[in-house]
C-alpha cells in the first residue's frame, strides 16, 4: 500500500525538515520544495495527497502558489506563515486553502492538522462519488464542482461553494454558526463565528429565490 504524500513547501531549511521528520514519524511520505515555482513543478511531477504552504516565498508568495495550484487540483492545502493577520487568513481560504497555521507552532498540532484536513478531503470524495444534490432549482455537483441555479451556471467561490455543499448534505437540520465553521473551513476562526454569516450572506445572493436558507435564532441556519 503506497504511503500519503505530503508537499512541503518551504524556504526556511530547519522548519522544513523540522515537519518533514514529524510527518515521517507518522508514515507520510514527504518531498520538500523550497521556493514557489519549484513546488508548483514538483506538485505536477508527484502529485501530493496534500501541501503544506509557506506564506512568505523568496521568489511568489504563497498566494500565487496556491492559485496556481488550485487551477491544476483540488489537493488539499495548508498555509504556513508567520503572520497572524486576519485578512491574510481570509486570502488564503478564499483562494482555496484548507487551513491555516501560524508560526511558532507546535509540530503535533500540524500533524493533527494534516489528519483532519486529509480526513474531510476523504469525506468530500465520497461525496463526490455520491452524485449530485438539490434543493428547489439549486443543484450542486460535487464532481464537477459546479452549482446551478434555476438551469444557469452561478459562480461561487471554494467556501462558498463548501458551505453549500453543507447545507444541501443536512437539508432541514439546524446547523449552529460553529459547527459550520468547524466543518466547512476547519479550524477555529479566532473564535469568530461572523465570517460564517458572511458567506451565508453571499451564498443567499447568489442562489436568490431558488433555495431559501433559513436563519435559526439563537442556533444558526438550516437549508429548508
Amino acid at each position: 500500500m503506497s504511503k500519503t504524500r505530503v508537499l512541503v513547501i518551504e524556504d526556511e531549511e530547519s522548519i522544513a525538515s523540522f515537519v518533514a521528520m514529524y510527518l515521517r514519524k507518522e508514515g507520510y511520505e514527504v518531498d520538500l520544495a523550497a521556493a514557489g515555482a519549484g513546488g508548483i513543478k514538483l506538485a505536477a511531477k508527484r502529485p501530493p495527497q496534500l501541501v503544506i504552504l509557506d506564506l512568505m516565498l523568496p521568489d511568489m508568495d504563497g498566494f500565487e502558489v496556491c492559485s496556481r495550484l488550485r487551477r491544476e487540483s483540488d489537493v488539499p492545502i495548508i498555509m504556513l506563515t508567520a503572520r497572524d493577520a486576519g485578512t491574510d487568513k481570509v486570502v488564503g481560504l478564499e483562494l482555496g486553502a484548507d487551513d491555516y497555521v501560524t508560526k511558532p507552532f507546535d509540530p503535533r498540532e500540524l500533524v493533527a492538522r494534516v489528519k483532519s484536513v486529509l480526513r474531510r478531503a476523504q469525506a468530500r470524495a465520497q461525496a463526490a462519488a455520491a452524485g449530485p444534490l438539490s434543493s428547489g432549482d439549486v443543484t450542486l455537483d460535487p464532481e464537477r464542482h459546479e452549482v446551478l441555479v434555476a438551469g444557469k451556471q452561478a459562480q461561487m467561490t471554494a467556501k462558498e461553494f463548501d458551505l453549500l455543499h453543507y447545507l444541501l448534505m443536512n437539508q432541514g437540520l439546524a446547523l449552529s454558526r460553529q459547527q459550520l465553521l468547524e466543518q466547512v473551513w476547519g479550524y477555529d476562526f479566532l473564535g469568530d463565528t461572523r465570517t460564517v454569516d458572511v458567506h451565508i450572506n453571499q451564498v443567499r445572493k447568489k442562489l436568490g429565490n431558488a433555495a431559501v436558507i433559513e436563519t435559526v435564532w439563537g442556533v444558526g441556519y438550516k437549508l429548508k
